[in-house]
Order: structure tokens, then C-alpha cells, then sequence
């Protein structure tokens, strides 16, 4: 796979438009604790994971999204894969960190933020569960959240906010809060959104800094190939989109579908299975 994926920047850091991301490594399938399970069981150790992130890796996708604090097999197939592969990665941290309004809690949350810079994160987004509790719809503010963009520079990385509440973005943008990119769900089904599709369409757009975008395939709501194909046609040439996948194989072929999105051209991939291959209704054989 010789063509590198395309790139953008998050203040100065470099980071692939695609992220890899981690539900179906960690066993958060948005979908049954059987399916949960599953994953768990399949990803119990580093040995499932380091060939897929190799696959990514190849392909020029070097950006990985998770709680890592919460992950520790994934943390060590990263670090696998980077001494296998003597490449790099670059860490999008989003910690769960205690806002409650007390110095115990700010302690807490300062040394949960800086267990994900000691893991090797560049950027730390706080996770939405976290964020979202300081949210003042009336006044259009998020409140204190400068005391944590605060600690993530201190800690040396780049501020972020996962931000599943639309409000989020608009609000740090309307306040000038020090967050330098979001997360944001966006998908073509609505999963998960909080609003209409065109309405967060519009949000994304309207970012003054970039958008990485969640959920595209709406937890396997949808195909890859619809799903990703609606977030690249969607979304601005600085946003990125975060994948989810199983193995190595889908691994390549989310690169394979995202790439041809991107260039515009048709998707290199084999024809489904059937129980008949042999069906106009299929087309004809690429020769």
C-alpha cells in the first residue's frame, strides 16, 4: 500500500486524518455485552492487536484515540508496534478526570491528565462525560474549564474537549477557551447525535479549529463504505475521522474505501460473498 494517508495539523503536531480508534479493541461495541464480551476475549492480549496497527501504520495513519489510562493492553501494543516497526504514533489521550468543585478533585484530575502525557499522549481531550457536567447552557460558557486546558498544557500537550453535546464547540469558540481541536459524533445515520445531521454538519464547519469526527460508521450501524464516504464528502479538508475496527483486514479495507473516497475514484475491493457469485444482478468481473 504505497500511498500515505493525507495529513493536517493540530497546532504544530502532525497527525493523519484518519485516527484509529479503540472501542472494538477494548469491548465498548455500542452494540450487546455479548458483542462486548467478544472483543474483550478476541483482544485479551497484545498479539491480535500489534498486526492491525501495523496495517494502519503502513498506510500512514499514525493517530490512535483512547482513554489509555483505562487501556493497558492497548498501551503496550502501541509500544509493540512502535519497536517492530521503529515508527511512531501520535497518543489523542481523553481522560475522565473529576470536576467536582473542591481541591481534591482538582489533584485528582491533574494527576489523572498527566498519567496520559507519562503513556506518551501529544493531546489530551476531556472526555465527554467529564466536560459536559460543566456545561451552562443559560450562560453559553463552560465553566472552569480553563482550570483543565490549564493542566494539560502544564502536563506539556496540546488541549482538546471531547465533545459529544454539540455545545461544546460552539461554546469554546464563542469563549476563546484554549481547547485546540474536538471530538464530535457524526455520522450518517444520527447515531448517537444529539441534533440533526445538518445541523452538526454546519457546527463542524463553522470550527475554527479542526474536528475530529466519531463514530462514522455508527457502530456498525452502517456499512464502511456508506459510512465513510458520507464523513470525507462531509467534512473540511483540516477534520479527521476516527475508525473503529476489529482486525487487520478490516483495517484495510477502511484505508482502501477512505482513500478512494478521497481521490475520488472507485474502491478497490472484492465482491461480497454469496451463496451464488454468479449473478447479473453482481455486475461483471473487473478484468
Amino acid at each position: 500500500m504505497a500511498t500515505q494517508f493525507p495529513r493536517t495539523r493540530i497546532e504544530n503536531l502532525s497527525v493523519s486524518r484518519m485516527i484509529i480508534g479503540t472501542n472494538w479493541l477494548a469491548g465498548w461495541s455500542h452494540t450487546s455485552p455479548s458483542a462486548d464480551q467478544m472483543i474483550r476475549d478476541t483482544h485479551a492480549s497484545t498479539k491480535t492487536i500489534v498486526p492491525m496497527l501495523e496495517t494502519f501504520q503502513k498506510a500512514g495513519v499514525d493517530t490512535i484515540m483512547a482513554p489509555f489510562s483505562q487501556l493497558p493492553t492497548i498501551c503496550r501494543a502501541v509500544e509493540e508496534t512502535r519497536e517492530k516497526t521503529g515508527k511512531d504514533f501520535v497518543l489523542v489521550d481523553t481522560p475522565i478526570i473529576n470536576v467536582e468543585d473542591n481541591n481534591q478533585a482538582r489533584k485528582e484530575a491533574e494527576a489523572s491528565i498527566k498519567n496520559g502525557r507519562k503513556l506518551g499522549a501529544q493531546i489530551s481531550l476531556i472526555h465527554h462525560s467529564s466536560a459536559e457536567q460543566l456545561v451552562n447552557k443559560g450562560k453559553k460558557v463552560i465553566e472552569r474549564i480553563e482550570d483543565y486546558t490549564s493542566m494539560i498544557r502544564d502536563a506539556g500537550m496540546i488541549p482538546g474537549l471531547s465533545a459529544h453535546m454539540p455545545e461544546l464547540v460552539v461554546y469554546s469558540d464563542l469563549n476563546h477557551y484554549d481547547v485546540q481541536t474536538y471530538i464530535q459524533i457524526y455520522n450518517c445515520m444520527g447515531f448517537m447525535m444529539q441534533v440533526e445531521i445538518e445541523t452538526v454538519n454546519q457546527i463542524i464547519h463553522d470550527a475554527k479549529k479542526p474536528v475530529m469526527t466519531i463514530k462514522s460508521m455508527a457502530a456498525g450501524r452502517c456499512t464502511p463504505f456508506v459510512g465513510l464516504n458520507f464523513s470525507w464528502a462531509t467534512i473540511r479538508d483540516c477534520d479527521m475521522v476516527t475508525v473503529g475496527c476489529f482486525n487487520q483486514r478490516e483495517a484495510e479495507e477502511d484505508i482502501e474505501i477512505s482513500l478512494a473516497a478521497l481521490e475520488h475514484r472507485r474502491v478497490n475491493l472484492e465482491k461480497r460473498n454469496s451463496p451464488n457469485q454468479k449473478q447479473d444482478a453482481f455486475g461483471q468481473k473487473q478484468e
